[in-house]
């Protein structure tokens, strides 16, 4: 295990931990602005490791760091009737009433008007969004800082080699032992002279920003003669050429084709290098993330059985199956150990992965589902309908959703995400995804 894997392992840990630090600020700052009482705000579950009070709130960090929460007074509003009764005939109504009680219980005389429940319904959405948009910008910044700031691996304008010869449908573009240009000819490049190291400027006066746009303009001048503008030793060149034709595939919607076209072709290959891409390129890169990640959270319960299955040995992990945490972070350490992996493109990955996990967050926490944040979302929205309808119907007003009634689903979903969390974590311990870096 290498300082660079280690070094890998602990960044993105520590980019998760503080995105779910800062997913519990989404929620806590909206919720003390509107003037709810929050007793607790803690990084992970389980016995506390350090907390400290800071007027009304315990600030502090847990033992698991797989989440975060903060408490608010008054989730639960009394019940149907508008008290808070001691005892119940049922199972299910106890649990319910255990759990208005306690609620009851953190609400003080003075506190009363402080409760979550007693918000408008605009305030609850914006305390529970809070969180996932918090995630969502997250996502924005660490992909700002991926593509923008640092750049992702491409072509540049610099020269790596020249091809001497026009590639044919019985030649490469390889020139034979002897120089010459068997069934071909020589390549416009190496007919205007460029060398390794020139960089390319532009052709017929237009000055070119990146290699997409100079191939462009080369593909679209086959036959004609053109004048390429490069730096060579600090000074620019000039140099007259014919702009050779040549057989190419072209790629439709993105996907290669198999019927060749005739276009321009100069001969020469650039240099791959980061190339850093305009502000206008992450919501686009943001968006085609979304819509993949709403397709794996489809088939999500099928691919953690998967994982379930590969995890004592029935089949194989799959590379584009689910992971937790520590998979994450073994996948990342793997990574930034490579030696075939530059410095600059093992921060771009330690940001990417950064903000795909955020990304994920949140658009799982807003899954209508208690106790996700959007079930209380979709509470809240029941909530805000139910009153225009009975002030449509000229009803009197309902007043909060009693919530208590979804602690049953509640539970069952979380004891059922905790499995999924069990097994992911077992299975990225004792069968991890690898990698061929």
């Amino acid at each position: 295990m290498s300082l660079a894997w280690i070094a890998g392992f602990a960044a993105i840990l520590f980019l998760i931990a503080l995105s779910i630090a800062l997913h519990e600020v989404g929620h806590l700052l909206p919720a003390k602005r509107f003037g709810v009482k929050v007793t607790q705000y803690m990084v992970g579950f389980g016995p506390t490791v350090w907390s400290r009070r800071k007027g009304e709130t315990e600030y502090g960090l847990k033992a698991v760091p797989l989440g975060g929460y903060i408490r608010m007074i008054g989730m639960f509003p009394p019940g149907p009737d508008g008290k808070v009764t001691e005892s119940s005939t049922s199972r299910l109504a106890g649990l319910m009433e255990q759990a208005r009680q306690a609620s009851a219980a953190e609400v003080g005389e003075e506190d009363k008007e402080r409760a979550f429940y007693r918000l408008p319904v605009p305030q609850k959405l914006v305390v529970m969004i809070g969180g996932p948009f918090m995630n969502l910008v997250l996502a924005f910044v660490f992909f700002t800082l991926a593509l923008v700031a640092i750049g992702i691996p491409g072509p540049s304008l610099t020269v790596s080699s020249v091809v001497p010869c026009v590639p044919t449908a019985t030649t490469t573009g390889d020139a034979s032992s002897t120089g010459e240009c068997a069934g071909s000819v020589p390549s416009s490049a190496a007919l205007a002279g460029v060398r390794p190291g020139d960089v390319l400027v532009g052709l017929d006066g237009r000055t070119a920003s990146s290699w997409t746009e100079l191939s462009g303009w080369i593909r679209a001048a086959g036959g004609k003669d053109v004048v390429l503008t490069v730096t060579r030793d600090g000074q620019d060149v000039q140099l007259s050429t014919k702009v050779a034709t040549a057989q190419r595939l072209i790629t439709v919607d993105g996907q290669p084709s198999n019927t060749p076209v005739s276009s321009g072709f100069l001969g020469v290959s650039p240099v791959q290098t980061t190339v850093r891409q305009p502000v206008t390129s992450v919501p686009t890169a943001v968006w085609d993330l979304t819509t993949r990640s709403v397709s794996a959270l489809a088939t999500f319960p099928a691919k953690v059985v998967g994982v379930g299955k590969a995890a004592v040995g029935l089949e194989e992990r799959d590379p584009e199956g689910p992971v937790s945490v520590v998979g994450v972070s073994r996948i990342t350490g793997d990574i930034t150990s490579a030696d075939q992996v530059t410095g600059s493109e093992k921060v771009f990955t330690i940001l990417t992965i950064a903000g795909s996990v955020n990304l994920f967050l949140f658009l799982f926490n807003l899954l209508p589902i208690p106790p996700l944040d959007g079930g209380h979302v979709a509470s809240a929205l029941y909530e805000g309908g139910r009153r225009k309808v009975a002030k449509w119907r000229g009803k009197s007003d309902p007043g909060p959703v009693d919530v208590a009634r979804l602690l049953p689903i509640t539970y069952a979903v979380a004891m059922v995400l905790i499995a999924v969390s069990v097994v992911l974590v077992y299975a990225d311990l004792v069968k991890p995804i690898k990698l061929g870096v």
